[in-house]
């Protein structure tokens, strides 16, 4: 039976059972989006092939696929499946650092995708190799981060992990202020 493995936001892998040998036929694949039925693409498929990638697909898009055994000795009824491609995964771009104080700064970042899950904030004094984390809500796109130390220079690191489980980073400096005298 026709199914669908692998899938990423731009490809997936089609697995299907060997009806076919190499001296017995072909495979005739068809697949388009299922919204745009018109942007049909076809490719031929050597009949001892059971898998095939295909990529260069659109993102969070579900596609219809068809394969139809072109065989000279039996007939086999097409398999049709649909795979729907994994939202694409931008990691942050950019983790802005502000209202900086002695002990404390906030911490923002963007672009907020649907597909993210939450957001891990690492972070710890530059150089040192103590680490805190903290956990901030996908639907969420800054946080702040206190109790720290006055005229230190921290590396934050903002993780943002998707539904899919992969994981995209990106790190910034920090640095507090000096505290009060006395």
């Amino acid at each position: 039976r026709l199914h669908a493995t692998d899938v990423t936001s731009s490809s997936f892998r089609l697995m299907w059972p060997e009806l076919l040998s190499q001296e017995t036929g072909y495979y005739t694949l068809e697949y388009a989006p299922a919204a745009a039925p018109a942007r049909k693409r076809t490719q031929q498929v050597s009949g001892a092939h059971t898998s095939l990638v295909l990529s260069d697909l659109a993102p969070e898009t579900t596609y219809e696929v068809a394969l139809i055994p072109e065989s000279n000795v039996h007939y086999f009824p097409p398999q049709s499946t649909r795979v729907t491609t994994l939202a694409e995964e931008i990691s942050p771009v950019q983790v802005l650092i502000s209202e900086s104080g002695p002990r404390s700064f906030h911490v923002s970042w963007a672009p907020v995708p649907d597909s993210v899950l939450s957001y891990q904030v690492l972070y710890g004094p530059l150089p040192g190799n103590s680490v805190q984390v903290l956990e901030v809500d996908g639907r969420h796109n800054s946080t702040v981060v206190e109790h720290l130390a006055p005229n230190t220079t921290y590396l934050v690191t903002v993780t943002a992990i998707y539904r899919s489980g992969k994981e995209r980073s990106l790190s910034a400096k920090a640095c507090t202020q000096e505290g009060e005298r006395g």
